[in-house]
């Protein structure tokens, strides 16, 4: 089962394009998705979300077409993002009283026990909150009408570790009910390596892959060597390649083929996920 199933998706913007995108995210999983800025992760959560249409292509979301029943699917997921959608002006309870209505399946007993659990006070103005505070109102809100989807856009990027690792735990223990799905953009790749199950990786409106966390880093390796080791051949089994005056450091795609090349004359060190959107950026820019 997928959560999301898109095809041949694309969008075109002056300055950007997302290029004919076909992914599919599974169900009952965490997939974190990954990529420089400017990658296109925004636009396509936007286009995951209704919030845009594609220029070409289709989009199933939770098993409906967007944008054909879009308000079914709205009503299942839910956002949290590092802006504030919400009006400043007011409470958490007013904004809350605003809300609600929206969803069938609220549910206030569960939305104010995540106030009592995040520490928020229902009479505190949203322009009061800090930039961690709206986040957790934000996740309240998400969490209190059953969604079977949740969107996170950059959601721990303001948070303070204490809570960054209060709400991977949270994530985790909601995706135990294996119905539920998470999407988690972020450029906290760390997090990433600490609970997500599938990897998205998007660079330049292209899908780079959409895989298995472990297989993934498994797949990469990196290679640190001397200089003396690097000619036209063995430079193209590299995504990228940083060159110092004691040596290199390059990300291979193929852990087999960089042992057998470099295995006995180099260093071969597993990647982190921060080395894969480095690596693949500056071949890119080698490459230009």
């Amino acid at each position: 089962m997928n959560a999301i199933e898109l095809r041949n998706l694309s969008k075109t913007y002056p300055l950007f394009k997302l290029d004919q995108i076909t992914l599919d995210v599974k169900q009952g999983y965490i997939t974190g998705l990954i990529g420089p800025n400017g990658a296109g992760k925004s636009t396509l959560i936007s286009l995951i979300t209704g919030l845009i249409r594609p220029d070409s292509g289709s989009i199933r979301t939770l098993g409906k077409e967007i944008p054909a029943q879009e308000v079914n699917v709205k009503e299942r997921i839910g956002i949290v993002s590092d802006e504030c959608f919400y009006y400043e002006h007011l409470t958490i309870r007013e904004m809350k009283s605003m809300i609600a209505p929206f969803y069938k399946k609220w549910d206030e007993k569960q939305f104010n026990n995540y106030l009592e659990q995040f520490e928020l006070s229902p009479k505190k103005k949203i322009e009061e909150l800090s930039k961690g505070m709206k986040i957790k109102f934000s996740l309240a809100i998400a969490l209190s009408h059953d969604a079977e989807l949740l969107i996170m856009d950059e959601p721990t990027s303001g948070l303070d570790p204490v809570f960054r690792r209060e709400l991977l735990d949270l994530l985790a223990d909601m995706i135990q009910d294996e119905t539920r799905s998470i999407i988690f953009s972020t450029h906290i790749t760390t997090d990433l390596e600490r609970i997500a199950d599938y990897i998205t990786f998007i660079n330049k409106g292209r899908i780079v892959f959409n895989e298995a966390k472990d297989d993934v880093l498994e797949r990469y390796t990196i290679v640190k060597g001397d200089m003396k080791l690097l000619d036209a051949d063995t430079r193209r089994q590299f995504v990228g390649i940083r060159e110092t005056a004691v040596g290199f450091e390059g990300l291979a795609d193929n852990r087999a083929e960089a042992e057998r090349l470099f295995g006995h004359d180099a260093l071969l060190q597993r990647p982190s996920l921060e080395d894969l959107i480095y690596f693949t950026a500056k071949g890119e820019q080698q490459h230009a």
